[in-house]
């Protein structure tokens, strides 16, 4: 049985719902916002560029790569945190970009092999049930020369920061690099890396 800190956290965070989901959209979106932004200028994504973000939360990421690339895909187990995302992009109001929204997992995103350009996951690859399948999946859907883009805050990696390059590399991507960024008292850890 799950403990009742665990399942507040779960509404919170991990797979928001309800009263306590909508909180967690809010305190996402305010905590997370710089570390996602910093994100998505390191991605580069241009106009020609298709976009993948796994567990976009309420969209501050998404949105951020939504000003500059050609098509978004977002991908979130949490129905709750998809209509954020939607709502988000909405209010930008470009023509030109298109939105794909789905209730998907990182391991399992349903999109196609090889039609991505960049993957993004901002500040949540700790809550990945199985992050071996969760980068065999951004591999299969990134372009050959496809980048990939993961943060996470480096309190909640503990041990596991070292474990996340070599997790990457067992997965077939090469390049991998590793930054931290610091946000006032919060320090995260970035990591990019290259599909071969």
């Amino acid at each position: 049985m799950r403990r009742p800190r665990h399942r507040i956290r779960h509404l919170l965070f991990v797979l928001p719902r309800g009263p306590l989901g909508r909180l967690g959209a809010r305190i996402m979106a305010r905590a997370n916002a710089p570390v996602e932004r910093e994100l998505a200028r390191a991605a580069h994504a241009g106009r020609d560029d298709t976009v993948l973000v796994i567990g976009p939360g309420p969209g501050v990421g998404a949105a951020a790569l939504a000003r500059t690339a050609r098509r978004v895909i977002a991908v979130d187990p949490s129905p709750l945190m998809l209509r954020h995302t939607g709502r988000r992009l909405e209010r930008l109001r470009r023509t030109d970009l298109a939105v794909e929204l789905y209730r998907a997992t990182a391991a399992h995103t349903g999109v196609a092999s090889g039609s991505v350009d960049v993957v993004v996951s901002g500040q949540n690859v700790m809550l990945w049930p199985d992050r071996a399948a969760g980068f065999a999946e951004q591999l299969r859907v990134l372009r050959p020369g496809g980048r990939m883009l993961v943060s996470s805050r480096t309190d909640w990696l503990g041990d596991e920061r070292d474990a996340l390059p070599h997790e990457m590399r067992a997965a077939g991507f090469v390049d991998v690099q590793t930054w931290t960024w610091r946000s006032g008292r919060t320090v995260s850890v970035l990591f990019a890396a290259r599909r071969p």
